[in-house]
């Protein structure tokens, strides 16, 4: 069973959906790859007490590393992916050949920028830490203004606080 709930942040809206009450999605608004509302499940935000714990932790700059259950739903390789997104610290920065890399398979940069962008758990699963060969922002889901502004905050580069 399916339920959601969406919380402010300094992002924008961000909706949580949680299966049989773990934490399976981290949507913001406008982001590509973004399941349709109605697969969300029914609004209640009794299973996202953690997660927002957490989330507004980490906005506040006090938390580096997440530490909710997740149910990270995708094929065999995107797992891997998205479980090699979490072993990059806080602050720091990979290539997508980096990330081919560590997974066995320097050739495979193209599908792991793939796995990537369809990463189910933006922020927690920190797809917004990797960049293109040479430095530069590339695709991310919520937005390169978004990504630019995550990697600011966590580098405390941030011309504003957010």
């Amino acid at each position: 069973m399916k339920q959601h709930t969406v919380i402010d942040s300094p992002y924008g809206p961000l909706t949580l959906v949680a299966e049989d009450g773990v934490l399976c999605g981290l949507y913001m608004t406008d982001q590509r790859h973004r399941p349709p509302e109605e697969t969300f499940g029914t609004p209640d935000e009794t299973p996202f007490a953690e997660a927002e714990e957490q989330l507004e932790a980490y906005f506040a700059g006090e938390l580096k590393e997440f530490t909710l259950e997740l149910r990270l739903n995708g094929t065999p390789f995107q797992r891997r992916v998205w479980d090699e997104l979490r072993t990059i610290p806080y602050g720091e920065r990979r290539t997508y050949g980096e990330l081919a890399a560590a997974l066995g398979n320097p050739a495979a940069s193209r599908a792991v920028g793939l796995a990537n962008g369809k990463n189910p758990i933006g922020i927690i699963v920190p797809c917004h830490r990797v960049v293109g060969a040479d430095g530069s922002l590339t695709g991310y889901g919520g937005g390169l203004e978004r990504k630019q502004r995550l990697l600011d905050f966590e580098t405390g580069t941030a011309l504003f606080a957010v």
